[in-house]
């Protein structure tokens, strides 16, 4: 066994490193990546953004038809940041020596050498707008696959609501934080107790009853399906069914009546990771108390350091706020409130990229060792040409629930029914 722990240990390394060229890059280029809000290049001719990428630093505008660019930061000239370009006429145009460039990254205009446009185009990035992000497919010409189709991005607006958070470690050590269901008994122990989110369900007193997660984990064509069971009523077991999707989307059960849940860890860079969340019910918009405690950074989105930086108010830099005496208390079992700063702290106290040569796995991480090994699949299938898993839009078609079985009744057979392209299916949750 501990023969095999290097081998294993480099295997997860490499799944870390997603810049250009590199074979996890590679692969995750391949799906359409959420990239920024929609929101925040809202205004044809406004303000354009840097948004940095899985290593790669671009710009992202909206032009004066209302179409969404993403192309490289930097001029072709002389290598200025287009950051300080002007967005104008349906392009940005470089405020040092005036070379314009559209959304498709096509160089319209050289002023001082009109005949060098078709030398002087960048890189750019197909774009297209689903439940208020902006997504762009960053891989090869002629594999661009269909539009995302998790159920999220399928709904009205008035039906979702979508934040993100900047979170300072690599996204996989991220993302494995959202596949644990294991740790909601004990980080958000006393969390579900308060926050508008997760009131008055059955739910609450299932988790917090019983510490000691039984897990199932199933393999499937889109990820994993991991079923965790804890104690019911006397004759049943509270089986909370959650979903990893490839490459990089989680889904969460609902608590009650309130909204379903989900994430997309996106890398940034080897050390950094947008966390996308989202909030949704397909059967009914969103109410206005929903949406307010949303904005207000309840339940599994935050509240942001002043600025516009998408840094949550609670970072490493001042111990994500944390109070003793809540955790002494028992107001907040480990010090932190929030649901996004309580696992951000967590996660990011491992360091931007956990030394894994120190991790001891046991039983309950099965599904963390199990997602390393299919994303490797699917990194290596790659090289050898083969095509990535769940990049078809109806293999995304499955929602995440909390149920009470009977004590022999398996799990994975009620999910057959209930979940797999649940689009017309009720919502199941206590």
């Amino acid at each position: 066994m501990n023969s095999e722990a290097p081998k294993r240990n480099n295997t997860a390394r490499s799944l870390v490193h997603t810049g250009p060229g590199t074979p996890m890059g590679a692969l995750l280029r391949r799906y359409w990546v959420p990239t920024l809000l929609s929101s925040e290049i809202a205004e044809p001719d406004g303000p354009q953004k840097r948004v940095t990428i899985m290593g790669e630093k671009l710009i992202a505008f909206r032009d004066s038809e209302g179409k969404v660019g993403l192309i490289d930061e930097f001029c072709s000239h002389r290598g200025a940041s287009l950051f300080f370009a002007r967005n104008e006429e349906n392009g940005l145009r470089c405020s040092y020596h005036g070379l314009k460039f559209n959304r498709h990254g096509e160089c319209v205009e050289v002023p001082s050498w009109p005949k060098a446009c078709a030398t002087m185009g960048l890189k750019a990035y197909p774009c297209i707008e689903r439940a208020g992000i902006v997504w762009a497919y960053m891989g090869p010409s002629g594999k661009q696959p269909d539009p995302p189709g998790v159920e999220w991005c399928t709904l009205p607006d008035s039906h979702v609501f979508v934040s993100k958070r900047l979170q300072e470690c690599n996204y996989l050590q991220a993302m494995e934080g959202g596949i644990d269901t294991a740790h909601v008994s004990y980080v958000h122990r006393y969390e579900v107790d308060d926050d508008p989110m997760h009131l008055n369900t059955k739910a609450n007193e299932y988790i917090k009853a019983d510490g000691n997660v039984i897990f199932e984990v199933e393999d499937t064509p889109f990820g994993l399906s991991l079923y965790g069971r804890r104690n019911g009523e006397p004759d049943s077991y509270y089986w909370r069914v959650t979903q990893w999707l490839f490459p990089w989307y989680t889904l969460i059960p609902p608590f009650g009546e309130h909204p379903l849940g989900g994430h997309a860890f996106v890398p940034i860079d080897d050390g950094n990771c947008w966390v996308w969340s989202i909030n949704f019910r397909p059967d009914r918009a969103l109410t206005p108390d929903e949406r307010h405690h949303m904005e207000e950074g309840k339940g599994i989105h935050c509240e942001y350091e002043p600025g516009g930086s998408w840094r949550p108010k609670a970072n490493k830099d001042n111990d994500y706020l944390i109070d003793r005496q809540a955790q002494k208390e028992k107001r907040a079992y480990s010090g932190v409130f929030g649901f996004a700063s309580q696992d951000a702290s967590l996660q990011e106290s491992m360091g931007p990229i956990q030394d894994l040569d120190r991790e001891k796995l046991l039983p309950t991480d099965r599904a963390i060792v199990m997602v390393r090994s299919r994303l490797n699949q699917a990194m290596q299938a790659l090289q050898r040409g083969e095509e990535p898993p769940a990049i078809a839009a109806d293999k995304q078609a499955i929602r995440s629930a909390g149920v009470l079985l009977p004590k022999g009744d398996k799990p994975q057979d009620w999910a057959k029914s209930h979940l797999h392209n649940a689009m017309d299916q009720p919502v199941h949750s206590l």
